[in-house]
């Protein structure tokens, strides 16, 4: 990568904002004491479900000092609106550029209802294990955080989500000859996104050293579709503030890392329009029951399609018990690189960013510098 192209980037993407939306401390609230529903395990559909909040009778708490939102400034080096015409989009695209001409950009694709800052932490370490030999870009996609689209911005199918990623590595890296070698890291939904979208970068000239699917399986996810509409009855509409939604992530162990929560929760919400008592001050960016539709062609073919990966293929999961039949086959047959995370829920990128990195930066030194005449892990 040029010196010129690099100076582009930097033009192009500006600091991030220092500060982050005001909470909001007005109006009384009361709820009871409750126990959260913990999230299906490898449903792959964000944050778990609550039950139903009981009628008020007290004054809210005030908003809690120790979850009170904080900057992704210096976990990137920058962050702005990338606009993707092809696809009619205007893209939040967090980025740190790798350092050196022949580096690696890791490009990561979050889940579904949450947005890039849930890898934010996570590029900090990428950064500072690789001594800047390893980039990331992370972004939000359609209906997700800071990214807007001009027409057919409800369409979250898999086709349109590979299409959108492909367009963004397309605009950010116009030329594939002189492109960074990318590994492409998705989350949950973004596994599938990620994993449907190599081939196509492959085909468009790209270099693709390497797949990482973070804690999503297809079996588990399709077997774990026809519960989600119970959970998310029960699911909290928003919360009073950014504060309450910070630290209900956190003590219903949906997010274990209570700084990575403080910094990538409050992307995941809007303020409430119109304002009234009757409404939560914050209200979800992208409600997950909107996404239903959606659901079936996430996980689909997930297994098969990862296995098929020109490249080498990384899975890492919260807990072993989440491999279905044919990743199992596969894991025997040497087809891809399991490794498992202990002490960590469903968001591992947020939970444990630090062994995540070393994991991933160990795949990327393996087969990105191998040996001529050796194979790479997943390779046939």
């Amino acid at each position: 990568m040029s010196n010129l192209y690099r100076s582009a980037m930097s033009a192009r993407l500006a600091k991030l904002p220092p500060d982050l939306p005001q909470t909001s401390d007005d109006g009384e609230e009361e709820e009871e004491e409750l126990d959260s529903v913990g999230a299906l395990p490898g449903s792959g559909l964000g944050p778990p479900a609550m039950p139903a909040r009981h009628p008020r009778t007290k004054p809210k708490r005030e908003p809690n000092p120790a979850f009170a939102p904080i900057s992704a400034e210096g976990l990137f080096d920058s962050a702005a609106q990338v606009q993707v015409e092809a696809r009619g989009l205007d893209v939040r695209v967090y980025y740190t550029p790798p350092k050196f001409a022949d580096g690696t950009v890791m490009v990561c694709h979050h889940g579904a209802g949450y947005s890039g800052l849930s890898f934010a932490c996570f590029a900090k370490e990428i950064a500072d294990m690789t001594r800047g030999e390893c980039g990331v870009l992370a972004f939000d996609a359609r209906r997700h955080g800071k990214t807007t689209a001009s027409s057919d911005d409800e369409n979250l199918s898999i086709d349109v989500l590979v299409d959108d990623l492909y367009e963004l590595v397309r605009t950010t890296f116009q030329t594939p000859k002189d492109a960074p070698t990318l590994v492409l890291i998705g989350h949950s939904m973004g596994g599938s996104v990620i994993t449907r979208a190599c081939p196509k970068l492959q085909d468009g000239g790209y270099r693709v050293t390497g797949v990482t699917v973070i804690d999503v399986v297809e079996g588990s996810a399709i077997d774990a579709l026809p519960h989600m509409h119970s959970l998310l009855n029960a699911r909290p509409d928003g919360f009073d503030s950014l504060e309450e939604a910070i630290e209900w992530h956190v003590t219903t162990n949906t997010i274990r890392n209570v700084r990575s929560a403080r910094i990538s929760i409050p992307s995941i919400f809007k303020a409430s329009e119109p304002k009234s008592p009757l409404v939560p001050a914050y209200v979800w960016r992208t409600p997950l029951r909107s996404t239903a539709p959606y659901w079936t062609s996430w996980f689909k073919g997930l297994s098969s399609t990862f296995l098929a990966a020109r490249t080498a293929r990384l899975l890492v999961l919260a807990g072993h018990d989440r491999l279905d039949k044919e990743l199992m086959i596969g894991q025997m047959q040497g087809k891809f690189q399991l490794m498992v995370i202990p002490g960590v829920g469903h968001m591992v990128q947020e939970d444990d960013p630090t062994r995540l990195a070393e994991i991933v930066v160990e795949f990327w030194r393996r087969n990105e510098r191998v040996v001529a005449g050796v194979k790479r892990v997943g390779e046939n």
